[in-house]
């Protein structure tokens, strides 16, 4: 067992950002990562490319510098694994924590490595940065869990003159659809409400739009997938009827969600739109544990991303050190 200043969960962009301002800080802190350091961009379709330009990406005054205007997913890859090494950063990849508790100093944290072997950290404060991404928020309808169904794209190249229903109406169903029709794909799209969503990248929405004004997309709006089976996809449209659609695989792109289960023994206050009780620098209702970028806006995952997430980070640092240094003034000599 080892006692850490700051315990960080998650090795994303905003969980980097952390582990640099600790270190600058002089805190000592692990950053324990269930995937691969960035595993959310890792996870992120091949050939995707960010909304924003790359300075709103960057953490701890590292330049990011590519070639083009807005980062794509390997430009991204390479800068937060360059940061990584050149900082030095002391991140544990393919370690789980599984549960969170109080403890004297703090808390514990239970952890599950890659091998399966268990163990423990305690750490005086804790910092999640876990995101949503690997989170997807399921339909329940059966054949869901099929091998031809999949919650993330990736690109289109293996379904050229396939049948391929996109289930979603935002920038990941936007995204995949235009990219699956480019590669040669038949592609479906069923849309629960009556049109795309407002929030689709404003130079992507009229290019899908036109596609399916001119026939090259399929979309039926007011409909719901009810079942997904090795061919077909049942729908039940506007008036209630059911079709079944000739499909070969389904791409369910119906948004993500954060999975903070392993805080569940804390009981965190939440808002009513399921965001969770934070203070200005992110401090959660239980003290001393901060929860910071998308983690803690399960109502609102749609409006903290890594370019604002990573300010979350230093905010709660700041005050993690503020916190810290009082304690230790407190301290008798």
């Amino acid at each position: 067992m080892s006692l850490v200043d700051v315990a960080i969960v998650g090795a994303g962009p905003v969980g980097l950002a952390a582990a640099i301002a600790c270190k600058r800080a002089g805190l000592s802190y692990a950053v324990l990562e269930k995937g691969c350091v960035v595993n959310a961009i890792f996870e992120y379709p091949t050939y995707m490319s960010f909304f924003t330009t790359a300075p709103e990406l960057e953490i701890g005054n590292h330049p990011m510098v590519t070639g083009h205007d807005k980062p794509d997913r390997r430009d991204a890859l390479m800068y937060y694994r360059l940061v990584t090494q050149r900082e030095a950063l002391n991140v544990e990849q393919y370690t789980e924590v599984t549960r969170v508790h109080a403890a004297p100093a703090g808390f514990t944290l239970a952890v599950e490595k890659r091998d399966g072997t268990p163990g423990v950290i305690e750490a005086r404060r804790v910092v999640v940065a876990t995101g949503y991404y690997d989170n997807p928020l399921h339909l329940g309808i059966p054949g869901e869990d099929g091998e031809n169904v999949s919650h993330y794209y990736t690109e289109a190249h293996p379904f050229m003159g396939l049948n391929v229903t996109v289930i979603g109406a935002g920038n990941s169903a936007a995204d995949a659809a235009l990219d699956l029709w480019r590669g040669g794909a038949n592609v479906t799209m069923v849309v629960r409400a009556p049109e795309l969503k407002k929030t689709i990248k404003y130079w992507v929405r009229p290019d899908l739009e036109n596609r399916i004004r001119e026939g090259s997309i399929t979309a039926h709006f007011n409909s719901q997938v009810v079942q997904i089976a090795e061919d077909h996809v049942k729908v039940r449209g506007e008036d209630g009827g059911l079709r079944d659609l000739p499909t070969h695989f389904t791409f369910a792109l119906t948004g993500y969600r954060p999975d903070l289960s392993f805080l569940a023994d804390l009981n965190l206050a939440e808002q009513s739109d399921g965001c969770l009780v934070l203070s200005e620098a992110y401090e959660s209702s239980t003290p001393g544990l901060f929860v910071v970028g998308s983690a803690g806006f399960a109502g609102k995952t749609n409006q903290v991303f890594i370019e604002n997430g990573r300010h979350h980070a230093l905010a709660a640092v700041a005050e993690i050190e503020r916190q810290l240094s009082q304690q230790r003034d407190l301290q008798p000599t």
